[in-house]
């Protein structure tokens, strides 16, 4: 019999006999896992399946045709001597050479005297004996005859093992077989059978941790399947592969500047960085190192290109270029899709290329939430930007050569992230920079090696000219600091700090429009700021009938709501819709598909927010398509109304524009106040233009005396809150606001109610 030896790695499992450092057998069980412990069950489940036998399971015990079969040749007779045993295994089980047979009857009988030691009768001994007898036969008859030799055959047990089970396999093994248990939750259960691991070893390796909450022999078996389909998807493997970053010294832009050739010299492989730096190190220093860097690759004779805070989309007729067709299973995808990498120049790149791009788009096929569509458009995505940027990377390509491409601002989409990890795997240095450590790269990659500095620096374009490299003094950088120090989380803004905001409709009664009217933002309740976006409170209210009836008293209450910043309508409607409107013959080339185009929009010689800053324009035409997307407006997606929405927004009346150019997120915000005294419904203009001021962050009320629905005909829903504050009146005439005096001692509910009033 055979021993059992302690292993130094998990390769020694796959050592044949003759060459094992201590000649034995190895029996472990697997508690844990790890991703090496991972690879080594899948290497070691080919190998059991093949040459050994797998355990899903308990082993069936055996049924009546398995025990008439055995009663019919073997009789049920059975002595406790090793000479019977041997005899038995000889008929039972011929295929068993002469030691092999030795073996196993001396670690069965052993079995059975130890049962018998511990108090079993002679009648459970032969039950015992017969169950073994049958186990070997129907279930590891396939190996009996390898027991021992030089290569040795596996049992793979998946669960927890019983009593009998443990007997039998201890037996295998003895008699020359390598076993590996796997216990999913821990060793508890094994050692009520084996308290003192007498039969097997415990495996301890570093970094083993609790096995995945699904992982089981059929997952392995699956992923070896896909594993096995998905080869096929490659093609003609390349010859040469990527060493990413296993050479570099972790200094960041040395790394890159570092010379081909000194990288290394294994024909088999071209050696590239992949790197990721967050924030900078100096930032006095950092836009001049760049633009040195820059010159220092061009010097040196490499291919470079260099991205600013975004990949552009692919164009239509970039989409239009790639062949595909309608997919029903992903394989039948991918493997249509690598036809159009195309480099003939080079087949060599070509493999790589294909290769680099079915590794990236199976792993993004297991990302949660991804479907084949998804999944297709992606893939799309991937192959556009590869095809745009392929001749200015590798044009005339020949070993060892390395391009250069560099993203300034870092990944914003999972496409950007997917098409970074797509050149990395390819002839290229991928530099991701953040100078900027309030604005994250989405991009995780396992080849990906980070460099990390305490020190940000707002840098949006790569210094590629003389003419952009802006060094800032020391002074300057230091005011930044004590800026960050005072406007980051303190509750203090300064002026214009943030570009994007989000609209929350606050619930009031009538009277507190008044007291909130003119509160600066920051102090109304919901106000925040979260991710560099600033969740606005604001007024959207219908105010209808006059308060007790009161006319007088009615029009002070307008007018004590007419701030420097607010826009009064007198009458409806305020824009008619016979009014001429130069952007109508444009708003059906600004919208395809969905979405509005943004760069088609702000490069229109017609386009009339080019004097505005540049965020503001930004915020303007997300706000749009907003108003679009959640049909604000009856009709939108409908009729055609998004058009007139589109045409609408971008010919705002231009006092409204300036009141819009000097909006501050975290301050007053501008203000609209609609009077209709009439039984006139507003226009689908007006309602048009309410809807998008309230989505910029406008605080927007409606006088109507006559509680008339008079405004509501074009919402898609209830956006305002209504309040009822008296009774109805009719034929009001708009008095002249300047001409009214307010009252400065007059007293507010809150006066009234604690009668703190003059």
């Amino acid at each position: 019999m055979l021993e059992h030896k302690k292993i130094r790695n998990l390769s020694d499992y796959f050592v044949e006999l003759d060459s094992r450092q201590n000649k034995g057998v190895y029996f472990y069980r697997i508690n844990g896992y790890s991703e090496e412990i991972g690879e080594f069950i899948k290497k070691y489940y080919e190998v059991a399946r093949k040459n050994g036998v797998v355990i899903e399971g308990k082993i069936p015990n055996p049924d009546e045709k398995n025990l008439a079969y055995y009663s019919e040749i073997m009789g049920m007779e059975f002595h406790m001597n090793l000479e019977f045993i041997t005899s038995s295994l000889k008929k039972w089980l011929p295929r068993m050479n002469n030691l092999q047979r030795k073996n196993v009857a001396d670690s069965l009988f052993d079995s059975l005297t130890f049962m018998q030691k511990t108090g079993k009768t002679e009648n459970m001994l032969k039950n015992a004996y017969i169950k073994f007898m049958c186990w070997l036969y129907y279930k590891f008859e396939r190996i009996v005859n390898q027991l021992g030799e030089n290569s040795i055959p596996k049992i793979l047990y998946e669960g927890n093992i019983s009593h009998y089970e443990l007997m039998l396999i201890s037996i295998l093994s003895n008699a020359g077989c390598d076993v590996v248990l796997l216990q999913y939750r821990g060793d508890q259960e094994y050692l009520k059978v084996d308290s003192g691991s007498t039969h097997s070893d415990d495996l301890s390796i570093s970094g083993m941790r609790a096995f995945p909450q699904d992982y089981s022999l059929k997952k392995v078996r699956d992923e070896i399947r896909e594993t096995m389909n998905n080869e096929r998807l490659y093609g003609v493997r390349p010859q040469i592969n990527n060493c990413t970053n296993a050479w570099i010294k972790g200094t960041g832009l040395d790394d890159i500047r570092e010379n081909i050739a000194m990288r290394g010299n294994d024909a088999g492989f071209f050696y590239n960085c992949f790197c990721r730096i967050n924030g900078v190190e100096d930032r006095l220093v950092y836009s001049n190192e760049l633009f040195q860097l820059q010159q220092e690759l061009k010097n040196a004779k490499r291919r470079l290109v260099i991205v600013n805070e975004e990949i552009p989309r692919p164009t239509s007729e970039e989409i239009a270029g790639i062949k595909r067709n309608n997919y029903t299973k992903q394989d039948q995808m991918i493997l249509d899709l690598t036809g159009n990498i195309k480099y003939t120049a080079n087949i060599e790149l070509q493999r790589i290329m294909i290769t680099a791009f079915v590794d990236v788009i199976l792993a993004e096929s297991k990302k949660d939430g991804t479907n084949l569509n998804k999944l297709t458009n992606k893939a799309v995505y991937l192959l556009c930007w590869l095809r745009r940027y392929m001749s200015q990377l590798f044009s005339n390509w020949k070993m060892p050569e390395v391009g250069c491409f560099i993203y300034m601002g870092g990944c914003k989409n999972d496409n950007e992230a997917a098409f970074m990890s797509l050149l990395s795997r390819l002839p290229v240095d991928v530099l991701i920079l953040c100078p900027n450590l309030n604005v994250k790269c989405c991009l995780t990659d396992q080849l990906l090696y980070e460099v990390n500095y305490t020190e940000s620096l707002s840098l949006n374009r790569y210094p590629e000219d003389n003419s952009q490299v802006r060094i800032g003094t020391a002074a300057y950088h230091a005011e930044r600091d004590l800026d960050t120090l005072i406007y980051q989380d303190t509750g203090m803004y300064r002026n214009q700090q943030y570009g994007k905001a989000n609209v929350i409709s606050l619930q009031t009664m009538y009277e507190e429009i008044r007291i909130l009217w003119d509160q600066e933002l920051k102090y109304r309740p919901s106000f925040s700021t979260i991710d560099g976006v600033v969740n606005i409170p604001v007024i959207f209210a219908k105010v209808s009938g006059v308060k007790d009836g009161l006319v007088d008293s009615y029009w002070v209450s307008v007018k004590e709501l007419v701030t420097s910043d607010t826009t009064v309508i007198k009458s409806a409607p305020y824009i008619q819709s016979t009014a001429p409107n130069p952007m109508k013959a444009y708003a059906a080339e600004f919208y395809k598909n969905g979405k509005l185009q943004k760069s088609k929009i702000k490069n229109h010689p017609k386009y009339p927010y080019g004097i505005l800053r540049e965020d503001m324009q930004d915020f303007m035409l997300d706000k749009l398509q907003c108003m679009i997307d959640q049909r604000l407006i009856r009709g939108i997606g409908e009729n055609g109304t998004e058009y007139t929405a589109i045409a609408q927004v971008l010919n705002l009346p231009k006092d409204i524009i300036r009141v819009i150019q000097k909006f501050d997120f975290t301050k007053r915000n501008p203000k609209l106040i609609y009077i209709n005294t009439s039984e006139t419904v507003i226009s689908l203009e007006d309602t048009i233009l309410v809807a998008f001021l309230n989505l910029i962050g406008f605080d927007i009320v409606f006088f109507v005396p006559t509680g008339y629905q008079s405004v509501e005909k074009y919402f898609n829903k209830k956006l305002m809150e209504e309040h009822q504050i008296g009774e109805y009146k009719y034929d009001l005439q708009v008095p002249d606001l300047n001409s009214i005096s307010l009252n400065k001692t007059r007293h507010t509910w809150r006066d009234k109610i604690f009668k703190r009033g003059n």
